[in-house]
């Protein structure tokens, strides 16, 4: 479990981090999500010991990090994919840090396995791609079998089959009863992937909730509505404020109103309607409409 108590970091005049409460619990997937600047590395980095908070504390497994004696064994961690010394391959990369923790030579060769690096396992890191530089990290981060993984932005350079990989990968290890926090804009794959969000905006907590319940509280659902008069039918719900694009002939994309009541406008002004479907909004809608106000680079 990772606990954050009252998180404060600040970098002259500028805090990137102010006052931030939450908690990660094992045996989910939780999303970090936040705008460019709203303070989701720093965190990260604070959870990990590389980073000082100025205010607050942060622990995982009830220790902070720096106070455990194996940390690897605790906390595995991905903040930057190409942080590896260039000049050693992948298996030597990953020897040394096991040789440092006590774990056992063949440990290497099973996470290489893992990532789908052993067929490149002998090749110096500072030739690797961003994707597979991104599979060595997460070899990294699950060398020493640890209790929680910290990713930031795991799928970047991946391709389709590396994102589903990573996708399922967090699940099974979220199944073994693990802590597993990761960092992404992509919207899609923390609503295939994620069960607990945090969302963070200027470095203060925006939400920290699930998925279904952000959508339910953001409430940005569209309903679409098939008339034989959908030019009348238009005028009424702009009228009554809602906001409507038309699609296709005859058919309109309404938000601002609800089903019922926009069933119940078309009685008033005698317009048929054919159809009448309520769309469940996107986590992409929910996530823009909830930090629209704390956008640092517009």
């Amino acid at each position: 479990m990772i606990e954050a108590h009252a998180l404060t970091k600040r970098y002259g005049s500028k805090t990137a981090v102010d006052g931030l409460s939450f908690t990660v619990r094992p045996g989910q997937v939780t999303g970090f999500l936040g705008p460019n600047g709203a303070g989701k590395s720093t965190t990260m980095r604070m959870i990990i010991g590389l980073d000082r908070p100025h205010g607050g504390r942060v622990t995982v497994a009830g220790r902070p990090y720096r106070e455990h004696p194996a940390p690897l064994h605790e906390v595995g961690a991905l903040l930057e994919a190409k942080s590896i010394h260039k000049g050693r391959t992948a298996r030597t990369h990953l020897l040394a840090l096991a040789q440092t923790h006590g774990i056992p030579a063949g440990r290497v060769d099973e996470v290489l396995g893992l990532v789908g690096l052993e067929q490149v396992a002998g090749r110096r890191a500072g030739g690797f791609s961003l994707g597979m530089s991104q599979r060595l990290g997460i070899a990294t981060a699950l060398l020493g079998d640890p209790a929680a993984v910290i990713l930031d932005e795991p799928v970047n350079g991946l391709d389709p089959d590396g994102v589903l990989w990573i996708r399922t990968l967090l699940k099974s290890l979220a199944a073994e009863g693990r802590t597993v926090f990761v960092s992404s804009h992509l919207m899609s794959e923390m609503a295939v992937t994620a069960e607990h969000l945090i969302i963070i905006g200027r470095g203060r907590l925006l939400a920290d909730t699930t998925l279904d319940d952000l959508i339910t509280r953001v409430g940005v659902g569209s309903v679409l509505v098939r008339s034989p008069d959908a030019g009348r039918l238009r005028d009424a719900l702009v009228a009554g404020d809602a906001t409507v694009t038309a699609t296709e002939p005859g058919l309109l994309r309404v938000t601002g109103l609800p089903a019922e009541r926009i069933g119940d406008l078309a009685f008033r002004h005698g317009i048929a309607v054919h159809e009448l479907t309520p769309q469940r909004a996107s986590l992409e809608q929910a996530y823009m409409e909830l930090t629209r106000d704390t956008l640092e680079y517009r």
